[in-house]
């Protein structure tokens, strides 16, 4: 009697044993040398609110792991590890907690060892220098960006100080050959050419006349005629006049004041006068060229002559 009650007990015990989740962790080796890999399998008999560990290791580092496997009633999650450093090395216990109980795992040991190398056997060779790396657009990027800045610099002063101004001699060549009242009659028959007023430019036309006009003045009189204001440029040859500098009368500086008060009338004050007057004030501009000259200059030889 005594006997079945013993084998009862060790029959109940055991079923409890028996329903407790076993947990195990697993290397595939315990001996490695630096920079070797081994694998680590950690193992759950059990699929039900399991909460693997995160894995906390010194000495040893983590290369990879996988997910949490179901492999029939277990749990297996693996890590590939590996040491750099010689020495043992221990994987402490993990932590499991499976339905809120936790359970602890076997510590293993590791051994990681260095290289043997038999210095004896190595073959020596000369140093050798840094080999250079083949150079490359970025290398030299900045200095052609600099190059084609410069070029265009250059370029740039080339056409404003050189080219441009070879145009503009060849494209104005005969005026500067001429002398100041041949150039005004010719710019007088040019401006007639373009038939500005007639077709309702009149300012256009008024500004191309006076310029002329005091184009002609500065070039024959010397004087910066077309930097002046018209009470400044009538002013000036009034001086001119009395000072019997030059050679004109009282009509031709009449018709000079008409003609560019006018002007100024059509440039600032939008006048716009009629046909008439404008063919009027072409003849009056072609007078004032024949007529406003500076006095010949006798000398005293020529007069005691």
């Amino acid at each position: 009697m005594k006997k079945q009650i013993l084998y009862i007990l060790l029959f109940i015990s055991t079923i409890g044993f028996a329903q407790n989740p076993i947990v195990r962790a697993e290397i595939d080796t315990t001996n490695i040398r630096i920079g070797e890999q081994f694998n680590l399998k950690i193992t759950v008999d059990d699929t039900q609110n399991v909460i693997m560990p995160k894995l906390n290791l010194k000495g040893l580092e983590i290369i990879d792991s996988t997910k949490v496997d179901t492999v029939k009633n277990s749990l297996i999650r693996k890590y590939i590890l590996t040491g750099f450093d010689s020495g043992a090395f221990y994987i402490p216990q993990q932590q499991i907690f499976v339905k809120n109980q936790a359970f602890l795992t076997d510590s293993l040991l590791v051994n990681v060892a260095t290289i043997a190398i038999d210095t004896t056997k190595v073959k020596k060779f000369p140093i050798k220098s840094i080999k250079s790396e083949p150079y490359t657009f970025d290398d030299f990027k900045i200095y052609i960006y600099i190059l084609l800045a410069a070029l265009a610099i250059i370029g740039f002063w080339i056409y404003w100080f050189v080219i441009r101004k070879r145009k503009e001699e060849t494209e104005d060549p005969t005026y500067r050959a001429l002398p100041p009242y041949e150039e005004a009659i010719f710019k007088l028959n040019e401006l007639d050419e373009k038939l500005l007023w007639q077709n309702n430019k009149i300012k256009e036309y008024y500004s191309e006349l006076t310029e002329i006009v005091r184009g002609y003045i500065e070039r024959e009189l010397k004087v910066p005629a077309l930097e002046k204001t018209t009470d400044e440029v009538l002013d000036m040859l009034k001086d001119f006049k009395d000072a019997e500098t030059i050679q004109t009368s009282e009509e031709t500086i009449k018709k000079l004041r008409d003609l560019l008060r006018e002007a100024d009338l059509v440039k600032f004050a939008k006048s716009k006068p009629l046909a008439l007057e404008i063919e009027e004030d072409r003849k009056d501009a072609q007078d004032i060229v024949s007529s406003l000259k500076p006095k010949p200059i006798i000398e005293e030889n020529d007069e005691l002559e």
